[in-house]
Formats: structure tokens, C-alpha cells, sequence
């Protein structure tokens, strides 16, 4: 049957798909526009399963405030070149997946692609990806994410800071507030969500030296020690060593305890101190083996 341009182009507005794909699509549903669409979203299914087994190591962190720091997310989205994760069309999926984990709080990245995607009635947030697998024609992947939510009740905030211009380091801080107004809770909370984005090599591990754990801690001392002692130091300074090597590795992996970016001879805690005090906090480095996050 004849199918006219016009309805090839309207097909192709509203998929996406390219235009002979809508046309074969048109005759073969016979110029029926749903049934047709339909056929393209599972011919798009089927492109997007083969693209499934290639690597996507690329990509972007993007984030989502909700009401003014009451919830926030950040979401790690990978796709297979920086060409793709450069598009409008990637960087807003990234946003909508972002905004979708804000909004909706799913468990983890499982359950995130069976929730329904509030943007479109019918398909639910794995469909969309799937759908954009098949449109930009390389693999897409949603890796992880971080999402806080501030305690009912509870004077603070959630705040996101996403590195640019490439996008690749996200952090999430939850802070509550102490003396701080909001004005300057928010700047805070933006100050120390780019620490903790700018820490390199290595990222914070816990927030105060408190959440050290006892075990890690006892072995770093005993790795200390050791070494202390190999080097031929005097039994009565191997401890005095052993303890200043400890305040090394708070300073290293704490990040209240860590050298300010700004302020070198400010931690993180003079900083905050008496104005506010971090909950929690997560940081995303696209193609990390895993993101670090304490709370």
C-alpha cells in the first residue's frame, strides 16, 4: 500500500526511529500508526538486546534536588563514547533518570528499570533505556546511584555538586544544620560536596574518625608499627610513630578530619563547626569499580 510522507514523518517525530524504519514499519501494520509504532518499539527492543554485550564505558553523573534540598539523587548512566555522552538526547536521559531516583526511591538499579517512568504512561524506566539504546544505537547502561532523603522533622538539607564540564564526578551531601541559616547552610553544603568531588587520589572513606572501624583501625596500626620497627627504630617511639601515622589516615580517608581544598590549614570540620555537620555523603567517578559512600 501507498504511505505518504507526511505520515512517515509524523511517525518519525514521535519514535525517533529513523525514516525507513517508520516506513517499513507503516507497511507492514498496513498505515496503522499504533500498531506500527508498536512494531517499531519492539524492533527497538530487539537492536537495543544485541547492542547489550558491548561495553560502555563512557558516559556521564548527573543529580536531582527536589524541593529545595528536602531529597536528592545522583546516577552514574554509561554508554560506549564521549560523542554520545555529549548529546542532548544522552544528557537527558541522564536528567530523567536522575530526577525519576529522587522522585520514586527505588532499592537499587534492579528495581529502578521495573518502576513506571512517570514520562511516559505504559513504559516503565528499563523500556525507556532500551528505547534509547535503539535510538542512539549504542549501549546504554544505568550503573548506579545514590539517594538521601532529609528525616521528617529535621532542620537541613540535601545537596549535589556534578564536576564539569565532563561530568564524570558526582557527589551527594546530606548536612543538617546546627546555628547555619539557609543561605548559608546551602553554600556550605555546595562547598563541601566540591571537596569532596576534588579529592584525588584518594576519595574520604567515612565522615569522622569515629566511624573508623576497629578492626581497620588496629591493623593500620599494626602495619605501623611494623614498619616503625623494621626501620630500626627505638621500642618507646615505634607507638609514637604508629599514632602519628593514625592521624595520616584520618586526615587521608575522613573527610571531616581532611585539609579543606580551599583552605589547606582548615579541615572540613573547623569549617562546618558550630554551623553544621555533614549526615552523609556519596561520591560517583564514572567507571569507578564502586562509588564511596558513608553515612
Amino acid at each position: 500500500m501507498s504511505i505518504s510522507a507526511e505520515v512517515v514523518r509524523q511517525l518519525r517525530e514521535e519514535t525517533g526511529a529513523g525514516m525507513m524504519d517508520c516506513k517499513n514499519a507503516l507497511v507492514e501494520a498496513q498505515g496503522d500508526m499504533d500498531q506500527a509504532r508498536d512494531l517499531l518499539r519492539k524492533k527497538g527492543l530487539a537492536a537495543a538486546a544485541k547492542k547489550a554485550s558491548r561495553t560502555a564505558a563512557d558516559g556521564a553523573v548527573g543529580s536531582c534536588i527536589l524541593d529545595g534540598g528536602k531529597a536528592g539523587a545522583i546516577v552514574e548512566v554509561n554508554c560506549e563514547t564521549d560523542f554520545v555522552a555529549k548529546t542532548p538526547d544522552f544528557q537527558s536521559l541522564v536528567k530523567d533518570i536522575a530526577e525519576h531516583v529522587a522522585k520514586n526511591a527505588p532499592a537499587d538499579v534492579a528495581a529502578l528499570a521495573e518502576q513506571p517512568f512517570a514520562g511516559t504512561p505504559g513504559q516503565t524506566v528499563g523500556q525507556l533505556v532500551q528505547e534509547k539504546i535503539a535510538f542512539i544505537k549504542e549501549n546504554i547502561v544505568v550503573r548506579r546511584f545514590a539517594r538521601f532523603e532529609r528525616p521528617a522533622g529535621t532542620k537541613g538539607l540535601v545537596a549535589a555538586y556534578i564536576h564539569p564540564p565532563a561530568a564524570n564526578v558526582g557527589v551527594l551531601v546530606e548536612l543538617a544544620a546546627e546555628s547555619a541559616d539557609d543561605a548559608t547552610l546551602a553554600a556550605l553544603a555546595k562547598d563541601v560536596a566540591m571537596h569532596v568531588a576534588a579529592a584525588s587520589p584518594a576519595a574520604a572513606l567515612y565522615v569522622s574518625k569515629d566511624e573508623v572501624p576497629a578492626d581497620v583501625l588496629e591493623k593500620e596500626k599494626e602495619i605501623y608499627r611494623a614498619q616503625a620497627a623494621a626501620s630500626g627504630k627505638p621500642a618507646n617511639v615505634v607507638d609514637k610513630i604508629a599514632e602519628g601515622k593514625v592521624r595520616e589516615y584520618y586526615g587521608t580517608f575522613c573527610l571531616l578530619e581532611q585539609p579543606y581544598i580551599r583552605e589547606p590549614k582548615t579541615t572540613v570540620g573547623q569549617l562546618l563547626k558550630g554551623k553544621a555537620s555533614v549526615r552523609r555523603f556519596a561520591r560517583l567517578r564514572r567507571g569507578e569499580e564502586s562509588g564511596t559512600k558513608a553515612e
